[in-house]
C-alpha cells in the first residue's frame, strides 16, 4: 500500500506526502510532472529559482484550489517580510499563497515579525505561517502560543534527534502540521563509499519511506536536480511505509553514517551544487 494524502496538521491542508523544492533544479516541466502525479505541496525556496517559479505559474492555472504554495523568507525586519509576499505573489502570478515560511530561524521570531505575518493573512495574501529551524527543542516552546501552523525541519536515518526533542511533545490531533528536509543527509545516506562493511546503500525512495513512517511526519520535501531525481523520489510515494525490518537497517546505515561524523563534507557538496548552478545562469533569486 503506497502513502495517501494525509491533513498537515491543524491547517486542514490535504497534502501529499512528497513536496518539491526550489534549490537543486527544479523547473517548470519538473513542476508539471510532479503535480501531475499527485504532488501538491510545492516549496518555492530557500533559492527561490525563475524555473520552478514559471512551473507554479503554470499548474496554477490549470487548478490552484488543490496546491499548496509555499514561499521561503529570511528576511528579519516586517517590511521587508510584506514586500517579499508581495514580489512572490507577482512572481507566481497568485492572488495568495498557501505558507509564508520564516526560514532558518534559531530562537523565536520577533512579534513584530509575527504581526506582519498576521496582517497579511487578514488581508487575504497568505493562509497559513510556517517556522524552518536546525533548533529542535524551540519547536515545542513555540508550540505553547499556538502561532505557527507548520514546522519544517530535519529528520532522517543520521538525525533522529526530532524523535525525542520534538515528536514526542505533539498531540496525537489538533498539532503543527510536520515537513521534513534533507532526508537523504545532503546525499551521505546514499553514498555507497559511508555505508557499513558488506550493505548497499539506500535509494532515494528509501531515505523518503524511512522519513515518512514516521507517524508525526505529514511530508517530506525532496529538492530535485533533475527529471531522473525527481521521479526517484516519487516513486516512494507508490511504495509506502517501510516494514520494521527496513527500518532497522535504516537506523543502522543513519548510525553508521551519523560516527563516521563530519557532516559538513556533505553540506560542502550540497552547497557546491547550489553555487555551481547560479554560475551556470540558470536564474534564481534569493529569498527575501
Amino acid at each position: 500500500m503506497g502513502f495517501e494524502r494525509t491533513t498537515l496538521g491543524r491547517t486542514g491542508l490535504s497534502v501529499t506526502r512528497l513536496g518539491v523544492a526550489a534549490s537543486y533544479g527544479t523547473d517548470e516541466a519538473m513542476v508539471e510532472e510532479a503535480v501531475e502525479r499527485g504532488v501538491n505541496y510545492l516549496w518555492w525556496g530557500a533559492l527561490r529559482t525563475k524555473a520552478m517559479a514559471r512551473g507554479i505559474r503554470a499548474v496554477a492555472r490549470k487548478g490552484r484550489e488543490d496546491l499548496v504554495i509555499v514561499q521561503h523568507a529570511i528576511a528579519r525586519k516586517p517590511a521587508s517580510i510584506a514586500n517579499g509576499v508581495e514580489d512572490a505573489l507577482r512572481q507566481l502570478g497568485l492572488d495568495y499563497l498557501d505558507v509564508l515560511l520564516l526560514g532558518n530561524h534559531t530562537k523565536a521570531p520577533s512579534p513584530e515579525l509575527v504581526e506582519q505575518a498576521m496582517r497579511l493573512r487578514e488581508q487575504g495574501k497568505l493562509r497559513f505561517l510556517a517556522l524552518s529551524t536546525h533548533q529542535r527543542t524551540l519547536i515545542p516552546e513555540l508550540e505553547k502560543d499556538g502561532e505557527i501552523d507548520i514546522y519544517h525541519l530535519r529528520y532522517n536515518a543520521a538525525h533522529r534527534g526530532a524523535e525525542t526533542e520534538v515528536f514526542d511533545y505533539l498531540p496525537e490531533e489538533g498539532g503543527p502540521g510536520i515537513v521534513s528536509f534533507t532526508s537523504n543527509r545532503w546525499g551521505s545516506l546514499m553514498d555507497a563509499t559511508r555505508m557499513p562493511p558488506g550493505e548497499a546503500p539506500p535509494t532515494a525512495a528509501d531515505c523518503c519511506r524511512f522519513v515518512l513512517s514516521h507517524p508525526r511526519v505529514h511530508l517530506t520535501c525532496c529538492g530535485p536536480a533533475n527529471m531522473e531525481e525527481l521521479r526517484q523520489n516519487i516513486d516512494c510515494l507508490e511504495r509506502g511505509p517501510m516494514s520494521d525490518e527496513e527500518l532497522e537497517r535504516m537506523r543502522r546505515i543513519g548510525r553508521h553514517v551519523y560516527e563516521s561524523g563530519a557532516p559538513w563534507r556533505a553540506q560542502f557538496k550540497s552547497i557546491a551544487r547550489l553555487l555551481v548552478r547560479r554560475l551556470r545562469g540558470r536564474g534564481s533569486t534569493p529569498a527575501a
